[in-house]
């Protein structure tokens, strides 16, 4: 019983972390990025390059593909389409994820936030 007990709840957290993402709220979402990405990184249609590329349009979008920016190597070689599943981890860990990016930020640790900010960029289109 116990097993099964666990089992459940381990499905249960699943879908929550899944639906936490997928529900993420966008509104939120902008404040966190004004407050923690925007000193790096601008999301305006047409906009420049800061410290780090534009990310209006990432969704879909293939890794190191802004014009104009000076990506890593690492970036450069990735391969990396930017989705929900590969945003997610990367935003929480970007130099875990992905040894040599040039991104020096340690990574977005509550779930919530990286959920918000996720949301926010999905509609950057």
């Amino acid at each position: 019983m116990r097993a099964g007990v666990l089992i459940g709840a381990t499905i249960l957290s699943c879908a929550f972390a899944t639906s936490v993402y997928a529900e993420g709220n966008a509104a939120a979402g902008a404040i966190f990025f004004k407050g923690r990405c925007a000193t790096c990184h601008t999301a305006a249609k047409g906009a420049g390059n800061k410290i780090g590329p534009n990310l209006f349009g990432v969704f879909g979008r293939r890794a190191a593909a802004v014009p104009d920016y000076n990506y890593s190597a690492a970036m450069k070689a990735s391969g990396i389409v930017w989705t929900m599943d590969r945003l997610k981890p990367y935003l929480t860990n970007p130099r875990g994820v992905l040894p040599g990016t040039k991104m020096t930020f340690a990574g977005i640790r509550k779930d919530e936030d990286n959920a918000n900010t996720i949301a926010y960029l999905a509609t950057l289109k």
